[in-house]
């Protein structure tokens, strides 16, 4: 048997660039390799960068970043079409607002401002996740997921994904952690907080994507009722996304 293709791609001006694909599904078919990428936002990538992502045939990125944060790092590559689903950044001000009340800030104050985040996502940015899941099931191209480092707005998108191709669930914590591995961090963002705070904002850790779930049982019943009533993907849709994402 051949080998797979490389999960990570060693992009030049993007770090966390990575195929979700190869993932056995628990009806035994597995995500179809070089259909949905994920990464960091792709405002830097080099010409070598783009003939890669040419190779691969991306036609389409899904852009979670905010208003501030597009126009900070656009992307610039002509052949792929850009979808703006905003959820605006909250994680740097909260703490910065803790911060100006004249309370160091820990490690703690960072984790719990990460997981209240990703329940936000759930609360306050589920028509973002809609719209996506809108567009996978009605596109064909290869396309590319991110936000700015493609760790958290990105994770909980594909962590969601997925989930409705019927992936287990330490496969889908598997690949969510894997940020841990390749992201890298910006050493220039957020310099005003401390540095044990910045180490928390650059990585992952299971306790995050889990409020969000947390908050989809605590709000929808079930991750089945947050598809069908959050995310308006029913048995049609989630069969058309089975049919397009899993191997025949």
């Amino acid at each position: 048997m051949p080998d797979p293709p490389a999960r990570h791609l060693n992009l030049a001006g993007a770090s966390n660039f990575r195929d979700l694909g190869g993932y056995p599904a628990r009806d035994g078919r597995a995500v179809r390799w070089r259909q949905i990428f994920r990464s960091n936002h792709l405002g830097h990538l080099t010409g070598a960068d783009i003939e890669v992502l040419r190779g691969l045939g991306v036609r389409r990125a899904f852009d979670f970043r905010g208003t501030e944060e597009r126009v900070a790092a656009i992307c610039g590559v002509e052949d792929i079409v850009v979808h703006s689903l905003p959820v605006e950044p909250t994680v740097v001000a909260a703490l910065r607002a803790r911060l100006a009340t004249g309370v160091p800030l820990s490690t703690t104050d960072a984790l719990e401002v990460m997981r209240d985040s990703y329940r936000n996502y759930v609360r306050q940015n589920t028509p973002s996740f809609r719209a996506l899941f809108a567009h996978l099931v009605g596109d064909h191209a290869p396309l590319v997921i991110h936000c700015t480092a493609g760790k958290d707005r990105t994770g909980f998108a594909c962590a969601l994904i997925l989930h409705a191709l019927d992936v287990p669930d330490h496969l889908i914590s598997e690949d969510y952690l894997l940020t841990n591995t390749f992201y890298r961090r910006d050493p220039s963002v957020s310099s005003d907080l401390p540095d044990e705070v910045r180490q928390v904002l650059g990585s992952v850790e299971p306790s995050f994507l889990a409020a969000a779930f947390e908050a989809i049982r605590a709000d929808y019943g079930s991750l089945e009722n947050y598809f069908s009533e959050g995310l308006r993907l029913g048995a049609a849709e989630r069969s058309e996304l089975k049919a397009r994402y899993l191997e025949a």
